[in-house]
């Protein structure tokens, strides 16, 4: 089957003269040093069904290849194929300012089907097709010139079986009548890639958070909302920013003024010392929302026997479908409706109505 390195603009045009229905499509990015994911490579499987499909390995570091891939991406008539796709959503969202769909996520498919939840992209083609991959390239240098002959084919790889499982899983879905249910949850993955945003409560899911006081927690809050923005504003990771050990230490035990704050910086290596007006700025000034910011609740403070019912009802309904665990709603979901009362946007649509009339009157009990 071909395989195409395209470095050329007008050669990646010309391969899309004619409109396919579907292409395979996967990145290959970085995000070691950035906060953003650095698109790398793009590879997208070409062919019409039941045929072995042409491969594209095309660079997105030659200028104007992000240009010419835009309109391909944005065509909503060409279903894109991908596996767990979240993360390259995001790399085109910030790369080509446009995100992939309509989108079929062959992970999704595999987990609504029974096939298996969460499973990696060799794994479902091995259990599909009885391809065994190699995984020898998954920590490589992709933004490297040029690529080893390894790498391309692993790239290859990548795509090369998506139409398979694509066909195979889709008749699946077809026969349980779940289509929907993975055009639902398909949608809510584009719909998070194209506003993707910082977290709105990162304090609530840090453990060590869970052992401040309410101002203490607050505090913490504002700090990670601070480096949030920052790290995205300046594409460094958050940690280079502020790590989580200093944010909750400085939280805790708040420097009394910029100059107790400028020692606690110069006493721990690698600190932002240059970022001290900032942070000082970020831990005293109240935010906007802040008296609507949920407790980082301890598990031992949670009903675990409430807890428990819902996990069981959830596991009960789970198996009447036929789901894998933790596809229905995993134990974080269930923790997010039982502190906070309103079922959170990741058990919306077909899972609420899948979950609701078992799990409304566990809920009701404890009012």
């Amino acid at each position: 089957m071909p395989v195409a390195w395209i470095n050329d603009p007008a050669e990646l045009r010309a391969r899309f003269a004619s409109k396919p229905a579907r292409i395979g499509l996967d990145t290959e990015f970085i995000r070691e040093r950035t906060y953003w994911p650095q698109l790398a490579l793009v590879q997208i499987a070409l062919g019409d069904a039941g045929g072995e499909p042409d491969i594209l390995l095309i660079d997105p570091l030659v200028p104007g290849m992000l240009q010419a891939m835009t309109p391909i991406l944005a065509d909503e008539a060409i279903v894109k194929v991908m596996h767990s796709p979240s993360e390259d959503l995001v790399a085109f969202r910030h790369a080509c300012d446009v995100v992939p769909k309509p989108l079929f996520d062959t992970q999704l498919a595999a987990a609504l089907t029974g096939v298996g939840g969460g499973l990696g992209y060799q794994k479902l083609v091995e259990q599909l097709t009885g391809v065994v991959l190699p995984k020898g390239e998954t920590r490589s240098d992709w933004l490297r010139r040029p690529l080893s002959p390894s790498q391309l084919e692993y790239a290859a790889d990548d795509v090369r079986h998506l139409f398979e499982l694509h066909d195979q899983l889709d008749h699946r879905l077809g026969e349980l009548d779940r289509r929907e249910w993975l055009a639902e949850d398909a949608a809510r993955t584009v719909f998070n890639a194209e506003h993707e945003a910082p977290e709105r409560w990162p304090h609530a899911s840090m453990r060590s958070a869970q052992f401040l006081d309410r101002d203490a927690q607050l505090r913490l809050l504002r700090l990670l909302r601070w480096r949030d923005v920052y790290a995205r504003q300046n594409d460094r990771p958050r940690t280079w920013i502020l790590d989580n050990e200093l944010a909750v230490t400085l939280a805790r035990t708040p420097p009394i003024d910029r100059a107790g704050l400028q020692r606690t910086l110069d006493a721990i290596p690698k600190s932002p010392r240059r970022l001290t007006d900032a942070i000082w700025s970020a831990l005293n000034t109240p935010l906007s929302d802040e008296g609507d910011a949920p407790d980082a609740v301890q598990s031992e403070q949670r009903d675990k026997q409430r807890l428990r019912k819902l996990q069981d009802a959830v596991a009960a309904r789970s198996a009447e479908l036929g789901l894998p665990d933790g596809v229905l709603a995993s134990r974080r979901w269930l923790e997010v409706l039982m502190d906070q009362g309103e079922w959170p946007e990741a058990l919306a649509g077909w899972r609420r109505r899948a979950l609701e009339p078992g799990l409304a009157p566990l809920l009701a009990q404890a009012r």
